[in-house]
This record gives structure tokens, sequence and C-alpha cells, in this order.
């Protein structure tokens, strides 16, 4: 840097390209340039001064795409106002030393004393870049370092004539490079401060760089701030992502796995620690989930079982119970599944099978209850007439049906002293009590009570008497 203002100081013209353009003659600065393309001209004439630029070459750089009339004479009037603005006339020139060179076929300029930032620039990025390439590297380190202080901005900030943008590229390129050994160097010192500078510096020229991406993470990481190295990541995937339309290379992406931690495994018995209460509701990590106490406890209800608990809701100890509990320990005996039902599906989605018809067969008299004896179980009852009938659970004595209950064909037999339907065989039949009547008659009792009450009569005693 000291090397570019003791050049500075010694010369008549002064002239940035790097950022704004900007120009000095003899320590004033220039401001007008006129109307029309004089400053255009002086540019390009400049960057290349020393040659003999042909007019077509000069059209083309100036008014670039357009159809040349012939006896055009726009450039002739460009170089008249830069002459003007410049007194670079070759007969007379001022103390800036500027002459304008007029040829058939073309223009020159000549100028004697000149600092360019951009000539500067090349001249230190270049003897910087052959200096690393033979290994001297702290002469190299100093060169570059100068040359990366004098890149303040991109070549003609604005401009967007093709030749400006070709040479605005050259300029970026070169400055890159001497950025990247510049970073090479302060990586392998570890100097975190150098390379954080540099890194700023090429994101300032190339925000999409992926190795400056690249190398903040690895700083980073190295260091241990691992909340760094993922933001700088992100950075880099939403810029190429938004500006390019590309996605991070794979180089990229695995320096992001290599420089963030793993995640330690999580153990197996994490639900254990949880307590009882947990680990009831949220279930093992590796299985399927525990339904609730309330709804697993005991085992499943089956029809048999349902109906002897309702019949015997308090002792428990009878033929309801003692059918129903014997019908619920198959299926109390087998393991209940995950769901409920075998499969693990829940019981929404598993076809019951339809429940077995549960038949009772009501007792005719107590003496019937009374005559089958407790837990029982299932039995074949007889008919009416003791024969065969179909297998039911037959109801304890605590659930024989109570007689004002009973059908009217019991109270019908109870009267008339027969044997009920459904009674046991051979049982004697109660005797029926007879009118005054019928016993001076010596009619025998018909077996109902209605019959009782018929008039009768008997030969020899008159009318019929009826009874009360």
């Amino acid at each position: 840097m000291t090397t570019a203002v003791t050049g500075i100081a010694r010369q008549a013209v002064h002239i940035r390209f790097l950022g704004d353009f900007e120009m000095t003659v003899n320590g004033v600065p220039v401001r007008s340039w006129r109307a029309g393309k004089a400053r255009g001209l002086f540019q390009y004439l400049v960057i290349h001064r020393g040659q003999t630029l042909t007019r077509d070459r000069l059209y083309e750089a100036l008014w670039p795409g357009s159809a040349r009339p012939a006896g055009d004479s726009s450039l002739k009037v460009a170089a008249h106002a830069l002459r003007r603005v410049l007194d670079a006339h070759p007969d007379s020139p001022r103390e800036s030393g500027i002459r304008l060179h007029y040829r058939d076929f073309g223009y020159a300029l000549d100028i004697a004393e000149l600092w360019s930032d951009v000539d500067r620039f090349q001249e230190l990025a270049e003897a910087g870049l052959r200096a690393a390439s033979s290994g001297d590297r702290v002469p190299a380190r100093e060169l570059l370092r100068s040359a990366a202080d004098l890149y303040t901005g991109e070549f003609l900030r604005g401009e967007r004539a093709d030749w400006v943008a070709e040479h605005r590229e050259f300029l970026r390129s070169l400055a890159l490079h001497a950025l990247d050994v510049l970073r090479a160097d302060a990586a392998e010192r570890e100097d975190f401060p150098d390379l954080i500078e540099v890194c700023r510096r090429t994101l300032g020229i190339d925000r999409h760089h992926e190795e400056t991406y690249r190398a903040l993470m690895t700083a980073h990481g190295r260091r241990g701030e691992h909340a760094c190295v993922r933001r700088w990541y992100e950075l880099c995937a939403r810029r190429l992502r938004e500006d390019l339309a590309v996605a991070p290379s794979r180089e990229t992406d695995r320096l992001l796995h290599a420089m963030l931690p793993t995640r330690a495994p999580v153990p197996r018995g994490w639900a254990a620690s949880l307590g009882a209460a947990a680990s009831a509701r949220f279930g093992p990590l590796t299985g399927a989930p525990v339904r609730p106490a309330s709804v697993t406890a005991g085992p499943p209800r089956t029809p048999g079982a349902m109906v002897g608990a309702i019949r015997s809701p308090g002792a428990g100890a009878g033929a309801g119970a003692g059918a129903g509990a014997r019908a619920g320990a198959g299926a109390s005996a087998r393991p209940a599944s995950r769901a409920g039902v075998p499969g693990g599906r829940p019981p929404s989605m598993t076809a019951a099978p339809p429940p077995a018809p549960v038949t009772a067969t009501v007792p005719k008299t107590v003496a019937s209850a009374r005559a089958v004896p407790p837990g029982a179980g299932a039995r074949r009852t007889g008919s009416a007439v003791g024969g065969p009938g179909p297998t039911t659970a037959a109801p304890s004595a605590a659930t024989a049906v109570p007689p004002c209950s009973a059908p009217p064909g019991a109270v019908a037999a109870r009267s008339a002293g027969t044997p009920a339907a459904g009674g046991p065989p051979g049982s004697r039949p109660r005797p029926t009590r007879r009118t005054r009547a019928d016993a001076r008659a010596g009619t025998p009792a018909t077996g109902t009570r209605a019959a009782s009450r018929r008039p009768t009569s008997a030969p020899g005693l008159g009318p019929p008497v009826r009874t009360p």
C-alpha cells in the first residue's frame, strides 16, 4: 500500500477505475466531460494506451450493435470534446502530458505520467502469485495483501458496455485468485482473524463462492462454534438457491455433517425412568403402545360370564355364577393381545362373532326350583312331561321366579293338585277342598276350582244347590 501511495504522489494524472470512476490532473479533479461519448472514449483509450485503435473497433466499443451510416462523424465529435476537456492536442499539450493522436485509420493516446489503480493492482497481484508459486510465502503474502487493498470495487461500476463487462470479469478472477492464496495461508497458520478478513473480502466480490463458505465452516467448527457452522451453511444454500437456482455441492454437505456433532443415541430404557404412569401412557420405545389399565384389566367378558354376573349379583355362588365362570374361563385362559383381540387390531376393525342365544327355563313351581341343586351349571332340563330338552343354564334358587309372577297354568295346576308342567314326575297331587254337596253326593273333586263351582245334583236330592 505504501508503494501505491508513493506512486500517486509522483504522477500528474491519477485515475481510479475500481469502483466509481475518478480522475485528477495535477491534483485538480475532472468533473465535466461535456456531452456525448468523450468519457467513454477516454476510458477505452487509457486501458489500451500505447496502441492505435481503429475507428471500427472504437465504434464497436462505444456504439455496439448499431448500424454506422456512411460519413458518420460521431467519433470525431467525441474526440474533439475530449481534447477540449484535457487540452490533449498533440501540438500543444498541457502540463498533464496527455496527447491524443489521430491517424488515418484510428486514434492513439499517450500519457507521460499516469497512475492507475487497475495497473497497480495487476502488477501487485501477478507478482504475489509468482512469489507464492515459488514458495516465498512472506513476500507473496505482502504483495497479495497490497493487491487486495486496491480492489475496492468492480471495474467501472455502473457501466454496461460489453468491453467493460469483459475487463471487469478478468479483474474479478485475478482478485479471487489472490484471495484464495491468502485464505489458504491464513488457514495453515491458524490465524483466525486474518482468515475471517480474507473471507469477508472474498464474499464482497463473489457472494456465491462456496470454497469461502467451507473455509468459514471449518474455522468455526474447529473452535466449537457449531451454531456459526450451521448459519454459514444456510446462508450459502439460500443464496445459491435464490440467485442461481442450484444446491450446495456434495463437498459442502459432507463438511456440514463432519463439523456438527453426532446426536447421541437414545437409551432403550428411557421410558422406565419416567415412572409407571408415563410408561403406561406412552409405552416402551420400540413396541406397540400400551393400553390403559382400565381397558385391559381382567379377562375379556363373554356372554356367559355377563349373564352369570347379572343373575347372581350378590353371593356369586349359584348356577348362573358357575355357568358364567366356566363359560368365560376358556376366553380368559387365552392371553390378551395388544388391542384385546387376536391379530392386534382394534375391536372396531375385528368382526366379533354373534353372541350365543341364552335360554333359561322358567320354573313352573317353587318345588321345581328347589329340586335343582345349587351350582349344577349347564344341564339338560326336561320338558313339561319330563322329556329331553335343550341344554340351558339352570337358574339358581336365589333367582327363581316368585309365585306372584308364575303363569296361570301353574296356579291352575296347584289348585287342582295335579303335577305342574315341568315338575318332577311321580309327585303326589295336593287334595283340594270339596263342597258339602259334593261330599253328601259322594262326587269326587273335579280337580279345578272352577269345576267345584258348577251346580251339582244327585238323584233324589231335589234341585241343584250352588255353593258360595
